[in-house]
């Protein structure tokens, strides 16, 4: 497979995932997420980097099956939130305090 955009894996998602997706909804799905989510912690702990890589890739599935089912374009949520830069300071190298969240 070659490059693949944000897009490109949503809508490759949608295709191989939806219907079993939409039937569970979001509150099913957000249990899968945090399963892999839980995953991914262990794998940066102690994982090789197969492993990482991995865990990595189901987590971003998972996140972008419960856009799917929510019906948000992940593109343009990303683009809306931080296209123009940091959400907190505004600037693309992030300015904010170590102790805010931007």
């Amino acid at each position: 497979m070659s490059d693949l955009s944000l897009a490109e894996f949503q809508q490759l998602i949608r295709r191989m995932y939806y219907e079993k997706d939409y039937a569970r909804g979001v509150d099913g799905t957000f249990m899968w997420l945090m399963e892999e989510i839980g995953e991914l912690a262990a794998a940066l702990r102690e994982g090789s980097p197969e492993e990482l890589r991995g865990e990595f890739a189901d987590v971003l599935a998972w996140l972008t099956t419960i856009a799917n089912v929510a019906e948000i374009d992940l593109t343009e949520a990303v683009r809306e939130k931080y296209g123009a830069g940091c959400p907190g300071c505004g600037k693309f190298l992030c300015i904010c305090a170590d102790s805010e969240k931007p």
